[in-house]
């Protein structure tokens, strides 16, 4: 981590995988937040910045309990969600369970495609409210609603999923029968998610970080006992973009393909990183 050819290699694996893990990591908060601010700086949020949590409930969100959480991805209820997430497990102590769960929902986004495409169409037409409001003191909403799959204008793809019903506000400009096709649709999305071949369930330990693509990997976690204690945090789309094109492609190439979407799709243009 010491070497950006490293941190680059990271990237990448970020990139074609949709997640990484980081092996020898010191388990202590500090260099978990110098491991992440090698991308870039820490996002902060309602949630503060650098994550130092167990199972406490200091925030009203499942995510401060011991409890199953299925597939979902962070930040909803964002104009602009986070990209990337880490999370670093320091201990878990008189218990077990806890397994983190990742699935690609890019993947399962093109086998609803290739099989219904009338159901991708709904998710991807029909827009939701989303929002975070378990504290008294936040209501969070993004400008305009957002469908569960953004397609991207360019290169004609899902480039950002919103997956999550615990934030999925109620929807009031539709009619019936666009509900019965949506939710017909979100019925067949949560089962190809939830299909076993598609999941991949890990154990994190001390000293392995995990890394994701939180615009592309749902993640979620089994139930645990004890006490758990966990580090993390949150990038920017924008800043993990920035970074990985400088690296991979270098200043000057960046700077002469800025607008040039004409041949995003080939891998030697810096925009088909997006």
């Amino acid at each position: 981590m010491s070497k950006d050819e490293s941190v680059l290699q990271w990237l990448e694996e970020i990139w074609k995988w949709g997640f990484c893990f980081i092996k020898g990591v010191p388990v202590d908060p500090e260099s978990t937040k110098t491991l992440i601010e090698r991308i870039a700086f820490i996002r902060h949020t309602h949630y503060g910045g650098f994550w130092d949590f167990t199972a406490d409930l200091t925030f009203k969100d499942t995510a401060y309990t011991n409890e199953f959480l299925g597939g979902h991805t962070d930040n909803t209820y964002f104009t602009d969600p986070a990209r990337l997430q880490l999370f670093h497990l320091l201990s878990h102590t008189d218990g077990h369970g806890g397994a983190s769960l990742l699935v690609d929902g890019y993947s399962a986004a093109r086998t609803l495609r290739q099989t219904e495409p009338d159901l991708y169409q709904a998710l991807t037409h029909y827009r939701h409210p989303w929002h975070a409001s378990g504290n008294e003191d936040v209501c969070i909403q993004p400008s305009a609603q957002a469908p569960v799959l953004s397609v991207h204008p360019d290169m004609n793809t899902v480039y950002q999923i919103r997956w999550n019903n615990y934030d999925r506000a109620p929807k009031s400009d539709w009619e019936l029968p666009h509900q019965k096709l949506w939710y017909e649709a979100a019925a067949r999305y949560n089962e190809i998610l939830n299909d076993h071949s598609r999941q991949i369930w890990t154990q994190l330990e001390p000293g392995t970080a995990l890394i994701f693509d939180n615009w592309r990997m749902l993640h979620g976690r089994s139930e645990f006992t004890g006490k758990r204690r966990m580090c993390g945090g949150y990038v920017n789309n924008d800043d993990f973009v920035s970074r990985f094109r400088l690296l991979k492609y270098g200043r000057e190439k960046v700077l002469n393909n800025l607008g040039n979407m004409y041949d995003a799709h080939s891998s030697s243009n810096p925009n088909s990183i997006y």
